[in-house]
């Protein structure tokens, strides 16, 4: 029987990186975002007040739906990956239903610090001029830096909804089943931070090579707009570097990180401090 985890957070902040890593092991499955978040958010819909189905479907049925979305998408997938890891940026936000649906389940939440999760974003439009990707609706919104970083910012949109749902589940009364794994931890000692993930989530420890990895996703990365949002560089190692954002842009993003406010989450935390 296969158990179910999941790998959430901010974007731009090591969540390909983790998956590349965690899929050298021969009994887990990773990889980048998957379209379950977005089909369990469906079914719900049909099911809630304001359906003509809501009074046909019990909690009961809807719980086997639910599950059953799982079970039937990840059901190809060769007997020995016993450990699923499903990617989204929404799960911070459905903890309770999660956690009822699979009790022993425990959630990666990867951070970094959001102006650099927004330099990242930029560097990445940058890099494809002739490309206005799927991040942005329309002109105002992609026609300058403060534009774009604004626009990511929103709470329904890439930055702002994944940070907005990363929040409720660090203070949540189910921050427990919740790990946050700092960007930076990750790149400068990984092989100190996997050990750690594999203890949170009862695994057995497993030999990990961080300078041979490989992860690619161009098909994918190309119908979003954003060439080589996924590509995961053959070793892991931190990369130096000086922002692209406006000064007062960095420092306005800067502020956000509240994961260093341990003492008010129940959240497990491995994190560099500031």
């Amino acid at each position: 029987m296969q158990r179910f985890h999941f790998i959430s957070g901010l974007p731009r902040s090591g969540s390909t990186l983790l998956s590349a890593i965690l899929s050298q092991n021969p009994r887990f499955h990773a990889g980048v975002s998957s379209p379950l978040a977005a089909f369990f958010a469906s079914l719900v819909a049909q099911v809630s007040v304001g359906s003509e189905w809501s009074a046909r479907v019990s909690i009961a049925q809807r719980r086997r739906l639910l599950h059953g979305l799982f079970e039937s998408y990840y059901s190809d997938l060769p007997a020995q990956k016993q450990v699923v890891f499903d990617t989204n940026r929404s799960w911070t936000a459905r903890l309770p239903a999660l956690l009822d649906l699979f009790p022993e389940a425990r959630v990666i939440a990867c951070v970094r610090n959001v102006a650099w999760v927004m330099d990242s974003i930029e560097r990445l439009y940058r890099k494809n001029p002739y490309e206005n990707t799927a991040l942005f609706g329309n002109e105002g919104e992609r026609s300058t830096v403060f534009t774009r970083t604004e626009t990511l910012a929103q709470r329904n949109r890439l930055v702002g909804l994944a940070y907005s749902g990363l929040k409720e589940a660090y203070y949540s009364e189910h921050g427990r089943a919740m790990l946050v794994v700092d960007y930076d931890l990750l790149v400068q000692r990984p092989a100190h931070v996997i050990p750690l993930i594999y203890q949170f989530l009862g695994e057995d420890a497993f030999p990990h090579d961080y300078d041979n990895l490989q992860f690619d996703t161009p098909d994918y990365d190309e119908g979003l707009g954003l060439a080589g949002l996924h590509k995961v560089r053959r070793k892991v190692s931190p990369e130096p570097r000086e922002t692209i954002l406006p000064p007062d842009l960095f420092e306005q993003y800067a502020k956000l990180s509240f994961w260093y406010n341990t003492a008010s989450s129940r959240c497990n935390v491995l994190m560099v401090r500031p």
